[in-house]
């Protein structure tokens, strides 16, 4: 039996002090378990589907926070404009220009994070610095006002090698940092930086991570049934 208010304790714990926010990997799990945690003081939750997010915001208290933590297609931007708190997995231009259509029909500004490829695996979406520092200079970029840019994410590699998750980890800082000190729009105010899921958080956490996205420690491993 997982002890899930345990588990969440015992990671405030480790990121007390830290100016890091919990968020609280609820995909494929069920309702009674995100109850369980939101009971224990939990308010931040990401999802990766779409569907499931929507299902869940609809039946769950009405005070929690969602994040959407999952690769989200355009099509797909309008089910959770009106409600979703941030999503982090923006990794092109049209699909912000998409969040930024669905947030005006919603008559809201939809906080997002920029997701870059840091990792070796070719499977992680992401910009890469290049055309991300394209992207925020343009005009184009700077005529979404539905939209805010509040950081950055992003995935290391899976791998046990703590130096290159550190370095991967390490790279984001920096970019976060040159973003955060050098582009001066409206829409970013860069203040967050997701890095860090169960295996890898406490690196995250020393590279400058502000939101820590951890699942099965804090519900047992994921069921993919």
């Amino acid at each position: 039996m997982v002890d899930i208010k345990h588990n969440i304790d015992s990671i405030l714990r480790e990121i007390d002090g830290r100016n890091c926010t919990l968020i609280a990997v609820s995909k494929t799990k069920p309702n009674e378990l995100i109850q369980e945690a939101y009971n224990s003081g939990q308010i931040h939750f990401g999802e990766n589907k779409v569907q499931e997010l929507a299902g869940k915001y609809e039946i769950l208290p009405k005070d929690i926070k969602w994040h959407m933590i999952g690769h989200l297609q355009r099509n797909k931007v309008k089910y959770i404009a009106p409600f979703v708190h941030l999503i982090h997995s923006v990794d092109s231009e049209r699909l912000l220009k998409a969040i930024d259509k669905e947030a005006r029909k919603a008559g809201r500004v939809i906080d997002c994070l920029l997701q870059v490829h840091i990792a070796e695996e070719s499977t992680k979406f992401g910009f890469d610095e290049e055309e991300l520092l394209s992207l925020l200079h343009s005009d184009e970029f700077a005529n979404l006002k539905n939209i805010n840019i509040k950081g950055l994410m992003g995935m290391a590699t899976f791998t046990e090698d703590q130096e290159q998750i550190r370095r991967e980890f390490s790279g984001l800082k920096k970019l976060f940092d040159k973003i955060k000190n050098g582009v001066s729009v409206d829409n970013i105010s860069m203040d967050e930086l997701s890095m860090g899921m169960s295996g890898d958080y406490m690196i995250a956490l020393e590279c400058g991570s502000t939101m820590i996205r951890v699942g099965s420690s804090i519900f047992g491993e994921r069921n993919y049934a």
